[in-house]
């Protein structure tokens, strides 16, 4: 990974340009405003601060960390925020879960997920596994590297997200029975308390540049190891 442009507020900045921003946003914060003043701290407003006409297209969850883009402006959010529902965004995320999942049969050494899901209502922000009322959902996962966390086996894991619910990532490795290492909402005993955040990470962001046409790629490194945690 290149090193950041610039440091706004603590979120480095790893691309900038008169059409998007492209930052790595720290584990623990959120995307875009919650509810109340004390929610206010956010992606968002920081990067607003420095770039104003800075609109969000996509969010991560507070626990994640990793790449996110940000458009600069009404029409730029506009194409990349169509570009997010069509599929077009090549989006792959790292994951620290317990145990280790069987490998998959496929030559190419990729798993796949088709696990409907919905929002949990009475329990939100969660969601959950529903054959009924779900939405299809679908994730692709390949083994990286088998490891231990707080002395639990555990398995790093290369994630692509081929549709885009809510917790779509960590649902559907919860339902395969291999939470992601210190998930709060998924998580349990052991696999909650063996890592001291949540072990998720965008690492690799690819699309169409809104302005130029021409094709983007970010790439950053997941910043957690065995060994810090």
């Amino acid at each position: 990974m290149t090193p950041p442009l610039a440091v706004w507020d603590g979120i480095p900045v790893l691309h900038l340009d008169d059409a998007l921003i492209v930052v790595d946003k720290p584990a623990g914060l959120l995307a875009v405003p919650g509810r109340g003043a004390d929610k206010a701290d956010c992606v968002a407003a920081r990067v607003q601060r420095h770039a104003p006409d800075a609109l969000v297209v996509h969010r991560l969850d507070m626990d994640t960390s990793g790449l996110m883009v940000l458009a600069r402006g009404a029409a730029a959010q506009r194409a990349l925020s169509l570009a997010f529902a069509e599929r077009r965004v090549h989006k792959t995320y790292v994951a620290v879960v317990a145990g280790v999942p069987l490998p998959p049969g496929a030559p190419d050494g990729w798993g796949d997920v088709r696990l409907p899901l919905i929002v949990d209502w009475p329990r939100r922000p969660r969601s959950k596994v529903d054959f009924r009322h779900g939405k299809p959902s679908h994730t692709r996962w390949r083994i990286l590297s088998l490891e231990r966390w707080g002395g639990l086996q555990a398995t790093r894991l290369e994630l692509q997200p081929l549709t885009g619910r809510s917790h779509q990532l960590r649902v559907h490795l919860a339902a395969l029975g291999h939470p992601i290492l210190g998930d709060p909402l998924y998580a349990d005993g052991a696999a909650r308390h063996a890592a001291p955040r949540l072990l998720l990470h965008a690492a690799e962001l690819a699309l169409t540049h809104p302005v130029s046409g021409q094709p983007c790629r970010w790439v950053c490194p997941a910043a957690f190891s065995a060994a810090s945690g």
